[in-house]
């Protein structure tokens, strides 16, 4: 059977949400609920595999508090329930549609993703609403002002209360705490270096600090006043304003790059994200000794990439090795999909290679696998770096469409002793010799027996 690819890339994660927070999650099973309601439902599809999913999480659960009886904020875990997100043709995430009375279908949100907006938006969807709801007279414009203030007075609590207002994720750096923080640190850093009558840097402030919250956990940002700090405004040569420099993880002055994104917020996500993952450690690959090592490869990442390679007999430790560096230079690659990497020998792990189906067409075989969705697809093209690297990108792009296979269980691994870099030991019984591969069995002779051609019948 077909399959979409972006349903196999689909990750098991553990989800964003639970019944404590105030997001109510949909099923197929209770989504009615939103349809037959007459109130205004803000329902967000969610992998929770999903980077900005991740970071909307917090923001959405702010939301849904600011607007608690008020308007309803949900959410559809779109991995568990792809029927739904089939159903309204959700093709990316986070997807956020508006569910109303006074909507015809659903409309798809584009704004932005801090409470705030979500909230007005919620608030601007419950006044057409009440509108439609009562004929557009007097006393529906009266209930949409109760509400409006009401949302408004919850609002300011929730999202205004949980600290002073001069919390910032915007760090302030000066001359003196600069280096320390920043230069040789082992996370990446986004720099903005402004001057405080500058209208471009007032303009970018919101768009800055609403990045810095998204960004948290993914990358510092930070600012620098140019106009008292002028060690720093001297030493990266700032020249107009904001200049915004970003700094590699362990880079020194010299290695600041400048920042060539735009100056919205999704802007500079999308840019320091793509910064971020560039300087991730490259995946390592493990060999598949035991249950563990394969369990955490493929249920604890999006898909496990799963390579079998040769027997040592057929190819020595420097085949191997051309073998297992050839992942290893795919792998970096395509660093930032958070694959898992895994090989194992030919014939080593006969029940995985049956639940997998490789091997019966020899050795070495590539297969990617979605541990939680089992279905597996195998790269059935040459195994060089054209062949594996056509493969992989087709699995990354998701816009294609591969033949998928189900795998009826997961795999049993059998425990194995490490490779330990060798070539295979010769032992007395046989002996290995270069192409074609010929093995020579040291065996008896055989007794030869006197044939009795009469007990031959030919037929002519």
């Amino acid at each position: 059977m077909w399959f979409p690819l972006w349903l196999f890339l689909i990750s098991p994660v553990l989800g964003l949400y639970d019944s404590g927070d105030d997001v109510v999650l949909l099923t197929p099973e209770t989504f009615s609920r939103v349809e037959s309601d007459d109130g205004v439902w803000l329902v967000e599809f969610f992998a929770p595999w999903c980077g900005h999913c991740q970071r909307l999480a917090p923001e959405w659960k702010k939301a849904a508090t600011a607007l608690k009886n008020v308007v309803k904020v949900a959410a559809v875990d779109a991995d568990k329930h792809s029927s739904l997100s089939s159903r309204f043709s959700v093709r990316g995430f986070p997807t956020i549609m508006v569910f109303g009375p006074h909507l015809t279908q659903p409309a798809v949100y584009s704004g932005s993703r801090d409470a705030s907006a979500i909230v007005n938006e919620g608030l601007d969807h419950l006044k057409k609403a009440v509108h439609k709801r009562l004929g557009g007279g007097s006393s529906a414009i009266n209930l949409y002002i109760v509400m409006y203030c009401l949302a408004l007075i919850i609002n300011f609590l929730c999202l205004q209360g949980s600290g002073s207002s001069g919390d910032s994720a915007v760090i302030e750096l000066t001359d003196n705490t600069f280096d320390e923080k920043v230069l040789n640190s082992k996370e990446p850093w986004l720099v903005e270096f402004y001057a405080p009558w500058c209208g471009h840097c007032k303009n970018l402030k919101p768009h800055w600090e609403s990045a810095a919250r998204k960004l948290k956990g993914v990358m510092n940002l930070a600012a620098v006043d140019a106009t008292t700090q002028t060690r720093l405004a001297q030493l990266f040569g700032i020249q107009g304003f904001p200049t915004i420099k970003y700094f590699p993880p362990n880079s020194s002055a010299n290695d600041a790059v400048d920042y060539t994104g735009g100056r919205s917020t999704d802007d500079i996500v999308q840019w320091a994200e793509e910064k971020a993952s560039e300087a991730q450690p490259p995946p390592e690959l493990y060999e598949i000794v035991s249950q563990e090592v394969f369990q955490d490869a493929c249920e604890n990442h999006p898909l496990c990439v799963i390579a079998v390679v040769p027997l040592l007999l057929d190819c020595d430790s420097k085949c191997r090795n051309d073998y297992l560096d050839l992942i290893r230079s795919e792998s970096l690659k395509f660093k930032q999909q958070k694959w898992g990497w895994i090989w194992a020998e030919g014939t080593k792990q006969p029940r995985m290679e049956e639940a997998l189906e490789v091997g019966g067409f020899g050795y070495p075989a590539l297969v990617a696998m979605h541990g939680r969705k089992k279905q597996r697809v195998t790269m059935r093209g040459p195994f060089n770096q054209e062949g594996v690297h056509d493969f992989l990108l087709s699995i990354s792009l998701g816009g294609m469409k591969l033949q998928l296979f189900p795998v009826s269980e997961m795999p049993v691994i059998e425990p194995v002793e490490p490779w330990d870099g060798k070539d295979a030991k010769v032992t007395d019984n046989y002996r290995f010799l270069p192409p074609p591969f010929i093995l020579v069995f040291e065996t008896q002779p055989i007794e030869e027996e006197e044939l009795d051609l009469d007990d031959i019948k030919l037929e002519l």
